[in-house]
């Protein structure tokens, strides 16, 4: 793995645009193409592996907190536990996650798991393999997201209500909608049909006992680009157990545990010693350098890192009241002060590529950048 730096595209803003992509630079630049990352086969074959793994686990873990009512380690509200094994034990499917992992001197460790918004997704799918195709189309990427996201699509089709499966997210994000529209573009081309409705436009029909839309027509579908976290705690997301139509969503509720940093402690305590995974407790003593993360967070808040010699690094936020998992300190690999982060992702189930994001500093935040990959040879 090799950080190079290169000139940027001389109309590198004009090309992401056209790709739709809008947030390439806030007050900060975001999308970054004055470097690259390069891999060797070998290198993206051992990623590729460890997520594949990693899934494993994770389905293994879901089930193991299911079956021993573990809801309380992951502050899940009890109202909601009767839905989630629903959705469980129903099968309904998840279409991706990412895997955030830490790739040095030839190991992979699982830093946490991003399992239910898919942020990054669009710019890992579709922005740097356009990139790639100007800078060389000759090369590789680690990227079959966009093919396997349409399949995945086609798979899903059989579990949904017959009609309009509504696509929504918050108004006036950007990021948000990009990705939003970007996989309600594949679902198309999967065939089916779709309408975007934002959730600030969901309605509730207190007399069919039903989600509606602006038109007043029923929501039986819906993907959602909202954490799950969220939804429970909001004043209507509770109507979600009483619905009269029974409304098929997606990411489905028992990625609540997945999406949740509890994961990380229940792994270590099942799969100890894995190679792919770090020491992590509920608790901090038995770790000397760790790192303290509240189990239901964003974008590198709150996060404390703790060596031999004391506090070394503190985020700031406002997360933390659910309580925190401490997992054993693996510094990511440093690159003359750019710190990389690997986003494996699963699409139904299946390696299918990754993305990179970097900071200046060991936690990923909300200033990181995306920086595109290619494979040599």
């Amino acid at each position: 793995m090799r950080r190079i730096t290169t000139p940027p595209r001389n109309n590198w803003q004009q090309a992401v645009e056209q790709l739709g992509f809008g947030f390439h630079t806030t007050n900060v630049p975001y999308w970054d193409e004055s470097a690259y990352y390069s891999f060797t086969m070998d290198e993206v074959l051992r990623i590729e592996e460890a997520t594949a793994q990693l899934w494993e686990l994770c389905i293994l873990a879901v089930q193991h907190a299911i079956d021993n009512k573990l809801y309380s380690l992951f502050h899940i509200p009890e109202a909601f536990i009767p839905y989630l094994e629903r959705t469980w034990n129903e099968d309904h499917p998840s279409i991706y996650g990412r895997f955030d992992l830490c790739y040095k001197d030839g190991q992979v460790k699982l830093l946490e798991f991003n399992a239910d918004t898919p942020t990054s997704l669009y710019e890992a799918g579709i922005v740097q393999w356009f990139w790639l195709q100007d800078f060389d189309a000759s090369k590789d990427q680690f990227n079959s997201i966009h093919e396997k996201l349409i399949e995945h699509w086609r798979f899903l089709h059989a579990y949904l209500y017959p009609g309009v499966l509504h696509f929504s997210c918050l108004k006036e994000t950007l990021e948000d909608l990009s990705n939003t529209e970007y996989l309600r573009d594949c679902a198309m081309q999967a065939g089916i049909s779709t309408k975007l409705l934002f959730i600030d436009d969901i309605g509730w029909d207190k007399d069919r006992k039903q989600f509606v839309d602006r038109e007043e027509w029923p929501v039986k579908n819906l993907f959602k680009l909202y954490p799950w976290e969220w939804l429970a705690t909001d004043e209507f997301g509770p109507n979600i157990l009483t619905a009269a139509n029974r409304p098929f969503l997606i990411e489905p509720a028992w990625k609540m545990i997945l999406s949740n940093k509890a994961l990380l402690p229940l792994l270590w305590e099942l799969f100890p010693g894995h190679p792919c995974l770090l020491p992590a407790y509920f608790e901090s003593g038995h770790l000397t350098d760790y790192v303290k993360k509240p189990i239901l967070s964003r974008e590198g808040a709150n996060i404390d890192i703790y060596t031999g010699d004391g506090l070394v690094a503190r985020t700031g936020g406002e997360y933390g009241e659910e309580g925190f998992v401490y997992q054993q300190f693996f510094p990511l690999p440093d690159f003359g002060e750019h710190y990389p982060v690997i986003g494996s992702w699963v699409i139904g189930q299946q390696p299918a590529g990754m993305g990179i994001r970097e900071a200046n500093t060991l936690v990923t935040d909300n200033l990181s950048r995306f920086v595109p990959h290619l494979i040599e040879g």
